[in-house]
């Protein structure tokens, strides 16, 4: 199993930078980031410092979206990074949440989701695209190679992530909910007539090693609240008698709009619907133990890489307790 970190782009940029070194340092493989223009730095600028300050930690968007940059530009931008410090890249993206949101704009549509991914892909890779009937290539990539992997919940997200995508990012790390989106995005994989098992498994999910399990869950309680803005969509969409598992979708009841302006932050006021319960299922909480037999759990699932949502008060202590005792378990 490998293992990311995942970090938003908050000033100053160099202790991101020197966040990233830290996990290299302590077993991470991979190195990832918001993408949210208005409410963070800018995560590409930053890449650049990372992957010169590292050897062979992998970056990328956890997510980025069709819609914030032109497709043209995400490509140029993956494909110039891969040419000067190797194919150490990984596109992550969705339809789009935060990014668009705070802007008073929507999701995009999963067309529009599934062309953005073919035409980076293509053009990152070297490849020509056909743009609304252009021609477009980059005549400059040589030898590119940028993994797309796509964020999703629902069940045609899945089937799309499972039919085109090279890895699904799912963003809870609850073994139940887990196996049912894997199986999802597995059978589409079969039913486009790809190896399942080509497609890149990653969970995403706050993680916080204590012995003080409420201190733990009040640090992590705001993921509950981010899931929860996908789930609303989901049940807009699906409507609430849907096959959509209820365990995914029970606890956004008492959900009262949300402020993005506290978005992946501790004590994030809009979480206070999220019950223990689910702060537990959803999160990796507790004594080392705790995480390693619920990683082992999710290994046994499928998965190929935990990554560790480390936004709470305890960063470098969490990177450096997987380092010391759960990545060596888990590797």
């Amino acid at each position: 199993m490998d293992f990311g970190i995942v970090l938003q782009t908050d000033p100053p940029a160099s202790s991101v930078v020197e966040r990233m070194v830290r996990a290299e340092q302590q077993g991470f493989t991979y190195g990832w980031t918001f993408d949210s223009c208005v409410l963070w730095q800018e995560p590409f600028v930053i890449y650049s410092q990372v992957l010169e300050h590292t050897t062979h930690l992998k970056v990328g968007t956890m997510v980025t979206n069709p819609a914030t940059r032109d497709w043209t530009v995400t490509a140029s931008t993956f494909a110039t990074l891969n040419q000067m410090f190797g194919n150490r890249t990984v596109c992550g993206i969705g339809r789009g949440d935060s990014a668009v949101r705070v802007t008073g704009g929507k999701p995009n549509t999963l067309a529009t989701l599934g062309r953005s991914m073919h035409v980076i892909k293509e053009l990152a890779e070297g490849r020509e695209v056909d743009l609304d009937g252009t021609a477009v290539r980059l005549p400059w990539v040589a030898d590119g190679e940028l993994p797309v992997w796509m964020g999703a919940y629902g069940p045609k997200a899945l089937a799309m992530a499972g039919a085109q995508a090279d890895g699904f990012i799912l963003q809870l790390a609850d073994p139940y909910l887990t196996e049912w989106m894997v199986k999802h995005v597995r059978d589409a994989a079969a039913a486009a007539g790809r190896d399942p098992d080509s497609v890149t498994i990653c969970v995403a999910a706050p993680a916080y090693v204590s012995d003080d399990v409420e201190h733990a869950r009040d640090q992590c309680r705001w993921f509950g609240g981010m899931v929860g803005n996908h789930v609303a969509d989901l049940v807009t969409r699906y409507g609430e008698g849907s096959d959509l598992p209820a365990e995914l979708t029970e606890y956004i009841s008492g959900r009262e709009g949300y402020d993005y302006s506290h978005h992946g932050r501790a004590g994030n006021p809009s979480t206070d619907f999220v019950p223990d319960a689910i702060v537990d299922r959803f999160c990796l909480i507790g004594p080392v133990e705790a995480h390693i037999e619920k990683l082992t759990q999710l290994r046994e699932l499928g998965v190929h890489q935990f990554a560790v949502y480390d936004m709470h008060d305890a960063k470098d202590e969490t990177i450096d307790a997987y380092g010391e005792h759960i990545i060596p378990a888990l590797s």
